[in-house]
């Protein structure tokens, strides 16, 4: 008798399409990661992407153009005396060099002698804690010294009467401006890192008087208490500061109506 089992009928072929899936799929994201490196390849132009060798580098060159910047103010300074020199051989009289001498004076371009202060500031040593206990430990903002803090002194010694103020070397005049790059001083062109040094001709006692009643020099020396910045006031009876060396020349300014 014939076998009558019917034999299993082949099933439907699988579609090439699902064939060719895997290598279609490895040639697309080999494709994607040659795009990927071409196009860091020529953002990076042969530098290294993950550094921060840029950052550094930037540093550098604002440190750089704070020293080019300090040769030209003493060559400013040179020329301004050679300057001065030449007004006197073509002859003044005595009225109009009393005058000027008297408008470099409150300009703040000639050197300024007498009793005044000594205000110090500086950011807390490394790793500071609280040093009180309640107190909360610090963030990195709290260790440091900011722009308002030198400004309040600043401030402070104009109004007890400071006749002339210098700020590390460069002596403040009408248009300085006291800026914080970080952590990090830009005056006049300048970079300078802390201890902070502010220096302040006047009476001693007016001058103390109102670096004690200022109200952000108050917060200020609780934070000194609390982590440990820096903070410290000597008085002298006999204090140099120099005369403004650095252009006087106004880019922008409006009359007084």
């Amino acid at each position: 008798m014939p076998n009558s089992t019917i034999p299993p009928q082949p099933g439907p072929s699988r579609p090439r399409r699902i064939r060719i899936v895997g290598p279609a799929l490895t040639c697309a994201v080999f494709a994607l990661a040659g795009l990927l490196f071409y196009i860091s390849g020529q953002t990076a132009k042969g530098t290294d992407l993950r550094t921060d060798n840029s950052l550094l580098k930037l540093s550098d060159v604002i440190r750089q153009r704070s020293t080019q910047n300090q040769q030209l103010e003493q060559q400013v300074g040179e020329d301004q005396e050679r300057a001065d020199r030449l007004a006197q051989q073509q002859g003044q009289s005595p009225l109009e060099a009393a005058r000027l001498d008297a408008l470099e004076q409150a300009a703040g371009l000639d050197p300024l002698r007498g009793p005044g202060l000594t205000v110090t500031l500086n950011d807390a040593p490394p790793n500071a804690t609280a040093r009180i206990p309640g107190v909360p430990e610090p963030g990195v903002n709290d260790l440091v010294i900011h722009q308002q803090d030198i400004q309040a002194v600043v401030n402070a010694l104009w109004r007890g009467g400071a006749e002339g103020i210098q700020v590390m070397d460069q002596r403040l005049i009408a248009t300085s401006a006291v800026r914080c790059v970080g952590n990090t001083l830009l005056l006049q062109g300048r970079v300078y890192s802390p201890p902070y040094v502010i220096k302040a001709v006047g009476r001693t006692d007016q001058l103390k008087a109102a670096v004690d009643a200022d109200p952000t020099i108050r917060n200020y020396l609780g934070y000194v208490t609390a982590y440990g910045l820096g903070w410290k006031v000597q008085e002298s009876g006999d204090l140099t500061v120099p005369g403004y060396a650095g252009s006087v020349d106004l880019r922008y300014a409006t009359p007084v109506q």
